[in-house]
């Protein structure tokens, strides 16, 4: 599906429009083969690189040919079909529009569409920046959700089963997909300011840095919060292990009071002379003898804190 969307800044709305014009943002999603070439036609693209966004798990980069520079992101989204938690978008600044392709819908893009965000298409450096900063954004929410998740599980760390420890993981997961996202991002977002590939005015250099720190803090709170996950689980893995061994133990000191017992109860069972064979009360002094040996066994035990 391709979109064209225009605003001035003389205008109080942005508009949906049918062609393309100087100052205009054309946002695809799930574009067909057709789409793609239309598009490519219509802005000289370079077909090599726009065809890497076919790929889901495509890797943040930027690269430039011609008059236009391409610039690989990634986005939160919870995809189901895929075993990762973000989602490729391509933006192509060029001379005189801006180009997003996406796989899937990107509910970043909707405070734009709706108006909640004020954009102006035509100025095009200051509209990157802002699709960058929305992307910023909306992961400092997910982990700012992850974070809260991860305290509340640390806070009943004794108490941490099997589904607890699955959702640490999966959280692990989901902050090593953010990390491996806004890492390569900030990098080229340096670049931007450094190099040649597209006109920044003063104001839109300060607000790059800003998303640059912005990105970098993000990183180290997500790192912070995946040393938190790693040592809970460590810490779990710890105490599971030492009730583990706590329960093996007991099992082993049980299983050598019980076996008293039986080789007593054994002896007597074999069918030879015995002592005490022909004694009434030989049942009641066999009996009083294991209860006594199994006493004494108890408080060896106790006195070695083995119970």
């Amino acid at each position: 599906m391709i979109t064209h969307y225009f605003k001035t800044l003389k205008d109080s709305e942005l508009k949906e429009v049918e062609s393309v014009r100087n100052g205009v943002w054309t946002h695809m999603v799930a574009p067909t083969e057709e789409e793609l070439q239309q598009i490519i036609g219509e802005y000289a693209l370079d077909e090599s690189i726009v065809a890497d966004i076919r790929d889901f798990f495509e890797v943040p980069r930027m690269e430039k040919s011609g008059s236009a520079t391409y610039f690989f992101t990634r986005y939160p989204f919870d995809e189901k079909d895929e075993d990762i938690d973000t989602a490729p978008l391509l933006i192509v600044v060029g001379e005189s529009f801006v180009l997003t392709i996406a796989q899937r819908e990107v509910p970043q893009f909707k405070a734009f569409v709706t108006g909640k965000a004020e954009i102006q298409t035509t100025q095009k450096a200051k509209f990157f920046i802002q699709i960058m900063d929305a992307l910023t954004k909306s992961y400092e929410y997910e982990l700012v959700h992850l974070r809260k998740s991860v305290h509340s599980d640390r806070s009943r760390l004794r108490k941490i089963g099997n589904r607890e420890i699955e959702k640490l993981v999966n959280y692990e997961h989901e902050l090593n997909d953010m990390i491996a996202s806004v890492v390569p991002t900030n990098a080229w977002l340096q670049q931007v300011t450094t190099g040649n590939y597209m006109q920044l005015y003063n104001e839109d250099v300060e607000l790059m840095e800003d998303l640059m720190i912005a990105n970098s803090q993000l990183v180290d709170s997500a790192r912070s919060v995946l040393k938190t996950i790693q040592n809970i689980r460590t810490a779990t893995e710890a105490i599971l292990t030492n009730k583990l061994n706590a329960t093996i133990q007991r099992l082993t000191i049980l299983t050598l009071i019980l076996t008293i017992p039986t080789i007593i109860a054994s002896l007597y069972g074999m069918n030879v002379p015995l002592p005490l064979s022909g004694n009434p009360l030989a049942f009641w002094m066999v009996l009083t003898v294991i209860l006594f040996v199994i006493i004494i066994a108890v408080l060896v035990f106790k006195r070695s804190e083995w119970l």
